[in-house]
C-alpha cells in the first residue's frame, strides 16, 4: 500500500478530535464523522482552538496550523470516507456497537483501506470478525489527548496481516508517535497494568483506608505519578473505567479484576469523572468545556 494520503475518523469526542488534529497537524488530509452535527461543532471549534494556542505559544508556524486547518474535514455522512486510505473508529467502548460501525465500514471503504480501532481493551480479532477483511483490521490505541500524549498501542488481530502492521506502524511514527505492540489480549498492555490500579485506589476508598485525597496523594508523591488514580479515574471517565475492567473480568477470567463496588455504584449515580462535573470529585466549579467522551 502507498503513503496515506487521506485518513477517515469516526466520533467527534475528545479522542475522536484529538485524533484527527494530529493527523492533520501531519500534512494528511482528514475527514471527522460524527452522527451529532453539535459534536462536530464542538470538536471543529476546540481543534481550532487547539492550533491556534500552539500558534500563539510559537510551538506551531502560523502556516503549518492554516495548512493543518483546511486539511481539516467534517461530515455526519460516513460514505465520504469511500476514498480514505485508513479508517480510524474512536467511539464509545463496546464490542456490539462498535462491531456494527464496522460492518458498515466495510462496505463504505475502497477495497485497499485499513480499519483500525481505537480500543482500549476490547479484542480486535472479534471487531475483525465483522467484517471481510480481517487482515487489513487492527488495533491503534492513542492516548488520551492525542495531540500530547506520545504513545501509540498497537494491536495486532489474530488475522491481522504484516502489510497492515507495517502501515500502521509507519502511520504511528509519522503522526510523532513512540508505538508499542500487544497481542490481542484483554486490555493489551496500558490498561491491563493501569486499570487494576485505578480499581485498587477504589478498594482503597471503599475499605476506608484512606482519603481519596491523601490515596491520590500518596501515589503522586510517592510513585512520582502526574495524576492520582482516582483523579485520572475522574479525567478518563469512571464508565469507560467500568467497562474496561468488566472486559478485562471477562476476559481474562480472573476474580482479582472484578470491578470494586464503588466504582459501579458512582457510575449507577451518573458520578462519571469531570465530563459530569462530579465523580470521585466535584467539578462544579470548573467550565462544563472540560466534558470528554475520552478513554485511554
Amino acid at each position: 500500500m502507498s503513503e496515506v494520503k487521506m485518513i477517515g475518523v469516526v466520533g467527534g469526542g475528545q479522542m475522536g478530535s484529538g485524533i484527527a488534529q494530529v493527523a492533520a497537524m501531519h500534512g494528511v488530509d482528514v475527514f471527522l464523522h460524527d452522527l451529532d452535527p453539535q459534536a462536530l461543532s464542538k470538536a471543529s471549534s476546540s481543534i481550532s482552538s487547539s492550533i491556534h494556542r500552539l500558534v500563539s505559544k510559537a510551538t506551531l508556524s502560523q502556516a503549518a496550523g492554516a495548512d493543518a486547518l483546511k486539511r481539516l474535514h467534517f461530515t455526519t455522512d460516513l460514505e465520504d470516507f469511500h476514498m480514505a486510505d485508513f479508517i480510524i473508529e474512536a467511539i464509545v467502548e463496546s464490542e456490539d456497537v462498535k462491531k456494527s460501525l464496522f460492518v458498515k465500514l466495510d462496505k463504505i471503504a475502497k477495497s485497499s483501506a485499513i480499519l483500525a480501532s481505537n480500543t482500549s481493551s476490547i479484542s480486535v480479532t472479534r471487531i475483525a470478525s465483522s467484517t471481510t477483511r480481517s487482515s487489513q483490521v487492527i488495533g491503534m490505541h492513542f492516548m488520551n489527548p492525542p495531540p500530547v500524549m506520545k504513545l501509540i498501542e498497537i494491536v495486532r488481530g489474530a488475522d491481522t496481516s504484516d502489510e497492515t502492521f507495517a502501515v500502521t506502524k509507519a502511520l504511528s511514527e509519522r503522526l510523532g508517535k513512540i508505538v508499542i505492540t500487544s497481542k490481542d489480549y484483554s486490555g493489551f498492555i496500558v490498561n491491563r497494568i493501569l486499570m487494576p490500579m485505578i480499581n485498587e485506589a477504589f478498594f482503597a476508598l471503599y475499605a476506608g483506608v484512606a482519603t481519596k485525597e491523601d490515596i491520590d496523594t500518596g501515589m503522586k508523591l510517592g510513585t512520582n505519578h502526574p495524576m492520582g488514580p482516582l483523579e485520572l479515574a475522574d479525567f478518563i471517565g469512571l464508565d469507560v473505567c467500568l467497562s474496561i475492567m468488566r472486559v478485562l473480568h471477562a476476559g481474562l477470567g480472573d476474580n482479582k479484576y472484578a470491578p470494586c463496588p464503588l466504582l459501579v455504584q458512582y457510575v449507577d449515580a451518573g458520578r462519571l469523572g469531570r465530563k459530569r462535573g462530579i465523580g470521585v470529585y466535584e467539578y462544579s466549579k470548573e467550565p462544563r468545556s472540560t466534558k470528554s467522551s475520552s478513554r485511554l
